[in-house]
């Protein structure tokens, strides 16, 4: 065997240039020591190796020649005479150099057979010109060599075993999607060195959390400044927060700035249907981590790994309780993981596991919350500097309009306004635009086409007509953004406020107010039609649930007082029992019904004083369909409201929906 094969093989001399040789072979996508071949490389020749020689030896004791019947000059003569040979030619044989004639004559049974006549050295010219005289014809042609057509059927095989190799056996060992690649992890190496990347400035309304996370890039980029007050950069931070509030974004832009290796994978990755994968995966993924240090590991959705374990339970359960032990141990065991710091994301804090949350593994917790009126403001102009907006665009009046709404829904309506602009023809989008797109966002596309009737829209335009009055009339509710009567979604009409203020506490005035306005569509419809329709059955549901809410909760009930009653969780496992006895049920129910109640005389009453009010808006809102705040506000009259802050809003947007009456048999 020449060195070269031996080379290509693997030879058993370590100072030759193999080791050059497999330097060049490319790494799998994992990071490989410098000099080392990938796993299955070497094995792959050697197996390719075994099977070339394995067909060489049984070529060479079965070389399938053809067999001949060998007889002599005299009887192939008498063959001739008689006429049964079929064919003959003269074959040069060019292992020995010597020449026979072979060809095909019958037998006496009428069958053909193969004969070979040897040659005698000067008996060949005239046994050919024996042949000539008799009109046979006889070519001469040369014997195949005996490693001719095995050569070529070599090659042949060659390349259909490498081709076999590459898209079957390297799967196998260790490809995407192999039954050996189980156990390694599927992490995504992240570029952070693309021009599109993710950087801090694309994130907004989250200040806070990135002041913490970026904390980690300078601890990176400086470690410095920090090991020499002895400092330790914690070795996991977790980010919390409601879906769609920006953690995987901030993660994004934290591999942007940080400038070293970003490994990214979710939760449900480390979970196969094999036992032991989850944790073989884990510590594939740590190694990674430790061959790259220092680097980020990035878990989105640790929840779905990081679960509580409990004693004993469904084989599932165990399989999930070793992949969290193994990540346990990665991050904070007798093992050093210096350099690899993990990142993990989730909007369910409250059933990971506690071992995961403490000190030493997830040193930090990161609340990624909703945005703020300034922070949703951010975020609407990060996402508005990609479209093309008109001069009366407003984003500060449309970021009160949001308030409650994540960035992933910020984002949406900015999307969506550029849609509706493109399909109407506009150059610019225009804040009415914007107004229409957040409407679809959160209620669903107008439906002018429904096909409902005119005493339907008129009982719709009476109902939103008294929600619209009494936000205005009372002077804890919030200020009246927006009334409309065009059917959404589910919605036959809307009435929307607006905050004036981001506000983080809720005053009991506020409540009572919202008590009176909820019923205030109800009682409209009744005053205008006499009957009772089911358009009022989100506003029963709410006003019930803030009742209840200021009783057992908030503590804001003079018959309860500063109590609280919080009912067992309806998700839990197990049913457990209320914490207060049946007779302490009755009173809360008799307390929620005298607030619903107190809420809903006051509503009537103010309704029957300004029925003029109320009969003028409903009328409007008929003619217009829609109508703006202030514009309701000239048409009855009544000044803005202005408060100084003497009574903070609340931030979400109270709406007040009409519901679809139920389908017609």
């Amino acid at each position: 065997m020449s060195e070269d094969v031996k080379e290509e093989l693997g030879g058993a001399n370590p100072e030759k240039p193999a080791a050059k040789k497999r330097e060049m072979v490319p790494a799998r996508r994992r990071a490989l020591p410098k000099g080392a071949v990938p796993p299955g490389s070497l094995s792959g020749w050697l197996v390719l190796a075994v099977i070339a020689a394995s067909l060489l030896v049984m070529r060479m004791m079965n070389p399938n020649k053809v067999q001949y019947a060998e007889i002599s000059q005299t009887e192939f003569r008498a063959r001739v005479e008689a006429g049964d040979v079929e064919r003959v030619e003269r074959v040069r044989s060019l292992d020995s150099g010597s020449t026979y004639l072979a060809g095909d004559m019958k037998t006496t049974s009428g069958m053909s057979t193969k004969f070979r006549v040897n040659l005698v050295p000067g008996e060949n010219e005239r046994l050919v010109e024996f042949l000539i005289e008799r009109g046979v014809k006889c070519p001469v042609r040369e014997e195949e060599v005996l490693f001719g057509p095995f050569l070529q059927q070599l090659v042949i095989f060659g390349v259909f075993a490498a081709l076999l190799w590459i898209f079957v056996y390297r799967r196998m060992m260790g490809g995407s999607g192999g039954p050996f690649s189980f156990g390694k992890s599927k992490a995504k190496l992240m570029d952070g060195n693309k021009k599109d990347r993710v950087t801090f400035k694309d994130v907004a309304g989250v200040d806070e959390a990135k002041e913490d996370v970026a904390e980690i890039v300078e601890f990176l980029k400086e470690p410095k400044k920090f090991t020499k007050l002895g400092a330790r950069i914690p070795r996991g931070i977790l980010l919390v927060g409601p879906p769609g509030t920006g953690k995987t974004l901030l993660a994004k832009a934290i591999a942007g700035e940080a400038g070293v290796p970003f490994y990214s994978i979710s939760g449900s990755d480390f979970e196969e249907m094999f036992v032991g994968v989850g944790a073989s995966r884990v510590r594939d993924l740590f190694d990674q981590g430790k061959k790259s240090a220092p680097c980020i590991i990035f878990i989105d959705e640790i929840d779905s790994v990081g679960q509580k374990r409990n004693a004993g339970g469904m084989m599932a359960q165990r399989v999930a309780d070793q992949t969290l032990n193994a990540m346990l141990v990665e991050m904070d065991g007798f093992g050093t993981n210096d350099g690899v710091i993990v990142i993990a994301a989730t909007n369910r804090p409250d059933i990971l596991d506690p071992a995961l949350l403490r000190p030493g593994r997830f040193d930090r917790q990161v609340n990624v919350d909703l945005p703020t009126l300034k922070g949703r403001e951010a975020i609407l102009k990060i996402h508005a500097a990609k479209v093309k907006l008109a001069d009366d665009v407003d984003l500060e009046r449309l970021a009160r309009g949001t308030g409650g709404h994540s960035g992933a829904d910020l984002a949406n309506i900015i999307n969506e306004a550029a849609l509706l602009a493109a399909r109407k023809g506009l150059d610019a989008i225009p804040h009415s635009v914007l107004e229409e797109a957040r409407d679809k966002v959160f209620w669903g596309s107008e439906r002018k086409s429904a096909g409902y009737t005119r005493k339907e829209y008129e009982t719709t335009a009476w109902h939103e007509a008294g929600h619209a009055l009494l936000q205005l009339l009372l002077p804890n509710a919030d200020p009246l953004h927006k009334v409309s009567i065009i059917p959404r979604g589910r919605a036959l009409g809307v009435t929307m406020s607006l905050p004036d203020r981001d506000v983080l506490n809720r005053t009991r005035a506020y409540f009572i107010d919202e008590l009176t306005v909820l019923p205030g569509g109800r009682i409209a419809e009744a005053m205008h039609t006499g009957e009772l329709s089911t358009g009022a059955a989100s506003d029963i549901a709410v006003a019930t649930e803030t009742a209840r809410a200021m009783v057992c909760r908030y503590g804001m009930s003079e018959a309860f007082g500063f109590q609280s009653f919080v009912e067992p969780n309806a998700f839990a496992v197990s049913e457990a029992p209320p914490a207060f006895s049946q007779k302490t049920a009755e009173a809360i129910d008799a307390e929620v019904k005298r607030l619903v109640d107190e809420g809903y005389s006051r509503a009537k009453k103010l309704l029957e004083e300004n029925r003029d009010k109320l009969e003028l808006l409903a009328n409007t809102l008929l003619d217009q369909e829609t109508m703006d705040g202030r514009d309701v506000e000239k048409l009855l009259g009544i000044p803005p409201r202005n408060d100084g802050g003497k009574d903070a809003k609340p931030e979400e947007v109270a709406k007040h929906d009409v519901d679809m009456p139920p389908a017609q048999d």
